[in-house]
């Protein structure tokens, strides 16, 4: 059962790549990489996974019983507002680019490898 959430990470990696890689739109790189941070999000929630977990909460939990990582859940939520404010800075300079370009594809603008 724990493979399956890893099979999904792995599927969502090779996605993310392949827009990155093979695509010449730069809002779809950016779109890309937003699939890479949810996967690499996935990754680290299935690692702080435990069968039959309570969450970490101090409250009154049963006795003996086991607690997901609360650390892994901490640094996902932090990853999500790192990526959202990653994600905002990306776009703003696709659209500068758009603005002294004209286009968002990554082969019409010669001006950049010179």
């Amino acid at each position: 059962m724990i493979a399956i959430p890893l099979i999904a990470v792995a599927i969502l990696i090779g996605i993310a790549f392949a827009i990155i890689l093979l695509k010449k739109n730069m809002i779809k790189m950016v779109m890309g990489v937003g699939i890479l941070e949810g996967a690499v999000n996935l990754f680290l929630v299935t690692l702080g996974y435990r069968e039959n977990g309570v969450a970490p909460i101090f409250t009154s939990a049963p006795e003996g019983a086991e607690m997901v990582l609360p650390t892994v859940q901490a640094m996902t939520l932090t990853s999500i507002v790192i990526g959202v404010a990653t994600t905002a800075l990306m776009l703003v300079f696709v659209m500068l680019i758009y603005k002294k370009y004209g286009t968002v594809n990554s082969d019409k603008m010669r001006r950049l490898k010179e």
